[in-house]
């Protein structure tokens, strides 16, 4: 009998597409042999095909939801190889069976593997739900990038998918207190600003988000392109095509895509004077497909 260890268990998973405890429990059935053990997961309808693996997955859809309660929202990629299998009314359904299990589970799962073994709210693992689509559509599905937030405090979380479900945000605004969270003008500037990230693809919501090596190495760039002048000027220079840079790729600092007449930061100060309170944009996330 081959030692079932976790090298053998990533074969299997990388021939068959399935779950680490699918090809382990599979593994262990066949007491390690990898050929039985594929036979064995496509019996059970859950490898329809053998060397799925080195199959490329560019296709598929971004779902987003938020929990009832509005104290929890995810967004995640269920990635297919062909844009017709994406359109398939079952396996959008798979992919909403996704972000329920995640948008309902107590944390963010670690791995993808912990997120096959969530429970959906209709009682199904996320692992069950897939195996069901794989075995329909022959094709390799394969979880994408995923992001589940909770609030710790007053706040909002919204999610919005394009409308070709291929590109989708979340994105969470505190606030000081409930009832400013709950206004309407709150719930248009997460509305809005889910849209303005999902167009714009910032990096960052604050310069210092980002990673100091890349703000390094874009002040060499910029420093190469400026000869000639002393060097306080050269440093006064750098650092105005920084700050431009920074209107490109910081959320906060770009201008607002339905009104550029102001940046980001404005719009969320002008939104929390309105509602009578200090608001802030906590963090973001963009997933896109292909």
């Amino acid at each position: 009998m081959a030692e079932i260890n976790s090298a053998l268990v990533k074969q299997l998973r990388d021939r068959t597409g399935q779950g680490m405890m699918d090809c382990k429990k599979a593994l262990e059935e066949t007491a390690g042999d990898m050929e039985k053990a594929v036979d064995l997961l496509r019996k059970k309808g859950m490898a329809v095909m053998d060397k799925r693996g080195g199959r490329e997955t560019k296709e598929g859809k971004v779902v987003g939801l938020s929990a009832a309660d509005g104290k929890a929202a995810a967004l995640a990629c269920l990635c297919c190889e062909t844009d017709f299998t994406a359109k398939n009314e079952k396996f959008q359904a798979a992919a909403d069976t996704l972000v329920e299990a995640l948008v309902s589970a107590t944390g963010q799962p670690e791995s993808t593997e912990a997120l096959e073994q969530l429970a959906a709210p209709d009682g199904r693992k996320v692992s069950e739900a897939l195996n069901e689509i794989i075995s329909q559509t022959g094709e390799k599905i394969t979880i994408g990038p995923f992001e589940r937030f909770a609030l710790e405090g007053p706040g909002l979380l919204h999610c919005y998918v394009h409308f070709n479900g291929k590109i989708g945000t979340l994105v969470q605004i505190d606030a000081e207190t409930e009832a400013a969270a709950s206004n309407e003008e709150v719930k248009n500037l997460a509305s809005d600003l889910a849209m303005h990230i999902t167009a714009t693809n910032p990096l960052a919501v604050t310069p210092e988000q980002l990673d100091p090596e890349v703000v390094e190495r874009e002040k060499e760039v910029a420093k190469s392109q400026v000869t000639g002048k002393p060097e306080n000027i050269i440093d006064k220079i750098v650092m105005g095509k920084i700050n431009k840079w920074y209107q490109q790729i910081v959320l906060l600092q770009q201008p607002f895509v339905k009104d550029d007449s102001k940046t980001v930061a404005e719009l969320v100060d002008e939104t929390g004077k309105k509602v009578g309170g200090k608001l802030s944009v906590k963090r973001f996330i963009r997933l896109q497909i292909g």
